[in-house]
């Protein structure tokens, strides 16, 4: 049964709820986000920033930030606080690619928020150091375009699931 619809303009490729439920983010083929209001129906907050399709959406562990991930070859962080003032893009990230094959990669955050990461078509898993913006693994081994991550929520072990048919689970160091 649903519950309630929210008409876009695009097709939508990621979506998340906020920390509070009352607003779900969403990215698409229009390459910007929306935060909409579950209240009103409608979209409350636009942020523009990729240049092209928005393929993952992930809230942080504290619910202040989104990562998304593009086809434009980046990761950013966007700020989906209430009452943000000024840019809410508030990093970018880089390495990762997106190619032909247009996969919808994902991205992860660690449940410290300290780590974020990314799937990427050259078969690798990117993990960044957030305050940092360093890039701190590039962990090989599937032999296809790696299209979702995700972080243990105890262990320093990071899933990732590919186009290979494969899921991996990689340890790193905390």
């Amino acid at each position: 049964m649903t519950v309630h619809s929210l008409n876009n303009e695009y097709q939508v490729t990621a979506v998340t709820f906020t920390h509070d439920a009352k607003q779900v983010v969403s990215g698409g083929i229009d390459n910007d986000l929306k935060i909409w209001d579950l209240r009103k129906g409608m979209v409350e907050t636009y942020m523009k920033g990729h240049t092209d399709t928005v393929t993952g959406l992930s809230l942080s562990p504290d619910g202040n930030y989104v990562l998304t991930n593009s086809m434009d070859q980046s990761a950013r962080i966007w700020d989906v606080r209430p009452f943000c003032t000024g840019e809410r893009c508030v990093k970018i990230f880089r390495g990762h690619v997106h190619n032909f094959e247009k996969n919808l990669l994902k991205c992860a955050w660690s449940p410290d928020g300290e780590l974020i990461s990314a799937g990427s078509s050259d078969r690798n898993v990117y993990v960044w150091n957030v305050q940092q913006r360093k890039l701190v693994y590039k962990l090989p081994g599937h032999l296809g375009a790696v299209n979702d991550v995700d972080f243990h929520k105890v262990e320093p072990i990071i899933l990732s699931a590919s186009s290979d048919k494969q899921i991996y689970l990689g340890e790193f160091e905390p």
